[in-house]
C-alpha cells in the first residue's frame, strides 16, 4: 500500500478540484494513483460537484426543526443556484434531514461531518445532489436555541414544504410558567421578527455590534452636518437619533405588531403577569434566504448573442 502524503493529496486536489477528504480516500482505494484516483472521483460524481463550487448560491431553503420536548430550536440554511431547485422532493428532504442532525450537534463543520437518521454523511449527501441535480450547494449556516425552563418556538415564513421555508425564525422563551402559554407567546414573537418593517439587529441596546452603531452614528452625523449646523448643535442631534434608531432596531423596544400600542417588552411583562412567572427572551435567530450572498445577475440576452456568435 502506497504511503498517502499530504503532498499527494495536495496534488490531486489541485488536479480534479475535489475536497480533501475525498482526495484522500481516493488515493487509498487506488493505492496512491493519481489518474486511477481522478478517474475514480469522476465515477462517484465528486469532480464535476467540484468544478461548480466557485458558481453563486444564493437561493435554496431554510429548514427548522424543534426538538421532542420543545425546549430546543434550530434553523439550517441549505443553498443552491436556482429558486427552482428549492422545490425538488430531494433538496426539500435534505434539508430536512440535516435540520434534524442539527438537533444534536452544532456549527455548520460539524454538522456537514455527522451522519443524517438515514446513515449518509452529510457532506457526501450534499456531493451527490450536486452531481445530480447539476446545481452548486452548500450548507450555509446554522443556529441552535435552547432552554432550561420555558419553550422554543420556530416560524417558517413563505413554506415551500413541511419545516421548510424561504425565511426562518427561532424565538426562546425562559420561563417557569405554562410551557404552552409561553410556546404561543413565543411564535407570535417569531411572527413578529418576521414580518416587522424593520428587523431587530439584537435583544437589547447592549447586544447591539458596535460596528454597526458606529456605522449609523456616522451616517447620521455626515447627514447632519450637511445641514450647515454646527457642531455642538449636532452632536446633541445625534445623541437623540442614535438613541430612537436603536429603539427601532432593538427586539424588546419594538411595538409589536400584532398590537402597535405595546412593545415586546410590555408582552413579556404582561405574559409574566398570565403565568405568574418571569419571563424573558433568552436569545431569538433570523434566517432570511440569500441574506449578505452576492447574488449574480446574468445578462440573457447577452449570453444568447454570445452563443450565436451575434455578439
Amino acid at each position: 500500500m502506497a504511503e498517502i502524503t499530504a503532498l499527494l493529496v495536495k496534488d490531486l486536489r489541485e488536479k480534479s478540484g475535489a475536497g480533501m477528504m475525498d482526495c484522500k480516500k481516493a488515493l487509498q482505494e487506488n493505492d496512491g494513483d493519481i489518474e486511477a484516483s481522478i478517474d475514480w472521483l469522476r465515477t462517484k460524481g465528486l469532480s464535476k460537484a467540484a468544478k461548480k463550487s466557485d458558481r453563486a448560491a444564493a437561493e435554496g431553503l431554510v429548514a427548522g426543526k424543534l426538538s421532542d420536548d420543545g425546549k430546543t430550536g434550530v434553523l439550517v440554511e441549505l443553498n443552491a443556484e436556482t429558486d427552482f431547485v428549492s422545490k425538488n422532493d430531494t433538496f426539500q428532504s435534505a434539508a430536512r434531514d440535516f435540520a434534524v442532525v442539527a438537533l444534536d450537534v452544532e456549527g455548520v463543520d460539524a454538522i456537514t461531518a455527522a451522519k443524517t437518521a438515514k446513515g449518509e454523511v452529510v457532506a457526501d449527501v450534499i456531493t451527490n445532489m450536486i452531481a445530480t441535480i447539476g446545481e452548486n450547494m452548500r450548507l450555509r449556516r446554522s443556529a441552535r436555541l435552547s432552554v432550561a425552563q420555558g419553550a422554543v418556538a420556530l416560524y417558517l415564513h413563505n413554506a415551500q414544504g413541511e419545516g421548510v421555508g424561504k425565511l426562518g425564525v427561532l424565538v426562546a422563551l425562559e420561563g417557569a410558567g405554562d410551557q404552552q402559554v409561553l410556546k404561543d407567546v413565543g411564535r407570535k414573537i417569531a411572527l413578529h421578527v418576521a414580518g416587522t418593517p424593520t428587523p431587530p439587529l439584537a435583544l437589547t441596546e447592549a447586544d447591539l455590534d458596535p460596528a454597526a452603531v458606529e456605522k449609523e452614528k456616522k451616517f447620521l452625523t455626515d447627514q447632519a452636518l450637511e445641514s450647515g449646523k454646527p457642531i455642538g448643535v449636532v452632536e446633541k442631534m445625534i445623541e437623540g437619533r442614535i438613541r430612537k434608531w436603536q429603539e427601532e432596531v432593538v427586539l424588546l423596544k419594538q411595538p409589536f405588531v400584532m398590537n402597535p400600542d405595546q412593545t415586546i417588552e410590555q408582552l413579556l411583562a404582561d405574559t409574566a403577569k398570565e403565568t405568574g412567572s418571569p419571563v424573558t427572551v433568552k436569545g431569538f435567530m433570523r434566517f432570511a434566504l440569500g441574506e449578505g450572498v452576492e447574488k449574480k445577475v446574468d445578462d440573457f440576452a447577452a449570453e444568447v448573442a454570445s452563443m450565436t456568435g451575434q455578439a
